[in-house]
C-alpha cells in the first residue's frame, strides 16, 4: 500500500467535469486539461515518464511503443470509456502497468443515442429538418419526405452484450420491434423475444436495421465490406460502436452506390474527421461521439476512474480492471 500522504502525480488527458476535478484535486497532485484539445503522440509518450498515472480518454491512443520504453514511471492508467481499444492492453500487461475502464455507466446512455440514430436515419430527420432550416419547406404534404416505420421491422444487432442488450430491449418492448443477433458468446435472460444467429452475414441478411455494438481497434474491422454488402437496398446501418467496428469505406461505398437506404454515424474512423462525401449526404444522421454524452454519465464515468485510481494506490483490487 502506498503511502498515500505523498500525493502521487496524475495527468488528465483531457477535461471532466467540475465534480470529478474536484474529487482529484483533493487527493492527487493532478495536473489538467485546460484546452480539452488531444494531446500530441509526443506529449503523451513523454508524460509517461513523468506521471506516475494517466486519465486518458478514448481518443487518446497509447501504443506499445510508448508503454515499452526504457524508464517508464506510469504504472496506472484508468481510462475513461467502456473500452480501452486506444491502448495497447497487451504491452501495458507485459510492462506491469494496471489498466482500468467505465463499464456499465453509459450503458443507458449510449443505448438512446442508437434508438435516437435509428429513429432519426429511419424518418429521414436531417433531411426534413435540413429543408425547414433553408427555407424550403412548402407545408404539409402526403408524399413529401417519406421515411420508413420501424415497427414490426427487424432490427439486427451485431454484439448483443450491455448495450447492444439494452438497444434490443427498447426497440422490442418500446417499438415493437423483431430482434435478430449475432455474438461471439451465448446469451440468455434477456427478457424479451429475440433470435441469434449463427453469422453477421446472416444478421446483415434479413435486418431492416443494423445495430453495431463491437469492439474497435482490432486492425481488422470485424464488420467488414463482405458483410455490409449483405444487406439488403431498404435497409439501414447505425453504428455506436468504435469507427473502426466496421469499414467505413465500405459503407460510404454502399451509401453512395444507394446499395443500402441510409446510417447513422456517433463514431468515425479517425476522429475527428469525417469524410466529405459523408458529410454531404442527406440519408445518413452524423453525431460527434456523443453516445454518453449527458452530464450524469461522464461524472460517472469520470468518478469511476478515479475510483480505480484510489483503488490501486490504496493497494486495493481495482473496481473494473482490464490488466
Amino acid at each position: 500500500m502506498r503511502n498515500m500522504l505523498v500525493k502521487p502525480r496524475v495527468l488528465v488527458l483531457r477535461k471532466l467535469t467540475a465534480e470529478v476535478e474536484e474529487r482529484l484535486a483533493k487527493t492527487y497532485e493532478a495536473v489538467f486539461s485546460l484546452d480539452d484539445k488531444p494531446m500530441v503522440p509526443e506529449a503523451i509518450a513523454q508524460a509517461l515518464y513523468d506521471y506516475e498515472a494517466l486519465v486518458p480518454t478514448v481518443s487518446d491512443r497509447i501504443t506499445a511503443v510508448m508503454l515499452k520504453g526504457a524508464g517508464v514511471r506510469t504504472r496506472m492508467i484508468a481510462n475513461v470509456g467502456v473500452g480501452c481499444s486506444n491502448i495497447d492492453v497487451a504491452a501495458a500487461r507485459d510492462a506491469g502497468i494496471a489498466v482500468s475502464n467505465t463499464p456499465d455507466v453509459l450503458t443507458d446512455a449510449t443505448a438512446d443515442t442508437a434508438l435516437l440514430l435509428i429513429l432519426s436515419v429511419t424518418r429521414r430527420a436531417f433531411a426534413a429538418e435540413k429543408m425547414l432550416r433553408e427555407g424550403r419547406w412548402g407545408g404539409f404534404s402526403i408524399v413529401g419526405g417519406l421515411g420508413a416505420s420501424i415497427q414490426d421491422k427487424v432490427l439486427g444487432i451485431i454484439g448483443m452484450g450491455r448495450i447492444g442488450q439494452a438497444v434490443a430491449r427498447r426497440a422490442a418492448l418500446g417499438f415493437g420491434m423483431k430482434i435478430v443477433y449475432y455474438n461471439r458468446s451465448p446469451v440468455s435472460g434477456l427478457g424479451f423475444e429475440a433470435q441469434g444467429l449463427d453469422s453477421i452475414d446472416a444478421v446483415m441478411a434479413v435486418a431492416d436495421v443494423v445495430s453495431v455494438h463491437v469492439p474497435g481497434g482490432g486492425g481488422t474491422p470485424l464488420v467488414t465490406a463482405a458483410h455490409i454488402a449483405r444487406m439488403k437496398p431498404s435497409a439501414y446501418l447505425v453504428n455506436t460502436a468504435r469507427g473502426d467496428s466496421l469499414d467505413q469505406t465500405a459503407l460510404i461505398a454502399a451509401l453512395a452506390g444507394k446499395r443500402i437506404a441510409g446510417a447513422g454515424f456517433d463514431v468515425f474512423a479517425k476522429e475527428p474527421e469525417v469524410p466529405e462525401t459523408l458529410r454531404k449526404m442527406e440519408n445518413v444522421t452524423l453525431l460527434p461521439h456523443i453516445g454518453s454524452a449527458t452530464e450524469e454519465v461522464r461524472t460517472a464515468m469520470g468518478h469511476m476512474a478515479v475510483d480505480n485510481l484510489d483503488a490501486y494506490f490504496e493497494g486495493r483490487a481495482l473496481p473494473s480492471r482490464v490488466v
